[in-house]
């Protein structure tokens, strides 16, 4: 039988999921408790359940001693569970009130979990959030390096007089030039102070500085930087992680957004 379209809109999944959220705390492990029943019915399916919990946890299925072991904890729980409703302990419980928010919010992005989004739609997310997959940042640049800040300043007024660079500055192992060098590869060969001012300086034909870093004052040129382009083929399981956590997002704030609809809200001046 093929359901109609209305139900199979994963914000009418999320609505019925919710209602029965709300009906139960988060220790029954999914069955719902009437905390003025006396009567704990551990049935086939309960025991199952048990069973399958201990498999995923231990890697193997419990032996006869176990398993009853497990339904003894459950029940244990689960009358600790009802008589801490019949007291109202559930009520005006920061902890019970953030795990159901959680509870609520999973159950919107449920569905998006799992989902297998097609070719189109993940190429079409790749080319809308450059952003999130661009490739390394490289950098172009020259620089001196000074023992101290004043012989720094002295020789960026040298600089600004029509000095040769290439003249200028301490004897170094440090190169003076460098081309299409990736970003952290700067980094770990000048350091994190330096690295900084590259991602932060507009590239020209100025110099910059002084600046300074772990081997003493720097000027620094940027004259160019750019970012490699990351293929989609190379990065197919990174561009499907990043689509799956927009649209789990997506789906919880359409979800909220049509939960907020039924109610009044009101906030006191």
């Amino acid at each position: 039988m093929t359901l109609p379209g209305w139900a199979r809109e994963p914000l009418l999944h999320f609505l019925v999921a919710g209602g029965f959220l709300y009906a139960f705390f988060v220790w029954t492990g999914g069955i719902a408790a009437d905390p003025a029943s006396r009567v704990i019915d551990v049935d086939r399916p309960q025991q199952a359940l048990l069973a399958g919990q201990f498999e995923r946890t231990m890697g193997r299925a419990p032996t006869d001693a176990e398993l009853d072991a497990q339904i003894e904890q459950f029940i244990r729980d689960e009358i600790l569970y009802r008589e801490a409703l019949r007291l109202g302990l559930d009520q005006n419980d920061v902890v019970v009130r953030r795990r159901l928010v959680a509870k609520m919010d999973m159950a919107a992005g449920a569905a998006a979990e799992t989902a297998q989004p097609d070719e189109e739609t993940l190429r079409a997310f790749y080319r809308a959030n450059p952003n999130l997959f661009a490739g390394a940042v490289l950098v172009s640049f020259d620089q001196l390096v000074f023992r101290t800040r004043g012989e720094a300043q002295a020789a960026a007024a040298a600089l600004e007089q029509g000095a040769e660079w290439q003249s200028l500055g301490e004897a170094s192992m440090l190169p003076q030039t460098r081309d299409a060098v990736p970003l952290n590869e700067a980094e770990s060969v000048f350091g994190q102070v330096f690295a900084g001012a590259l991602t932060r300086i507009e590239p020209s034909q100025d110099w910059q500085g002084p600046l300074q870093s772990g081997v003493g004052w720097h000027l620094l040129r940027l004259r160019e930087r750019s970012s490699q382009e990351a293929a989609f083929d190379q990065i197919r399981p990174r561009v499907e992680n990043a689509w799956r956590s927009a649209e789990i997002a997506a789906r919880k704030d359409r979800a909220f957004a049509v939960l907020r609809g039924a109610y009044r809200i009101e906030v006191a001046e």
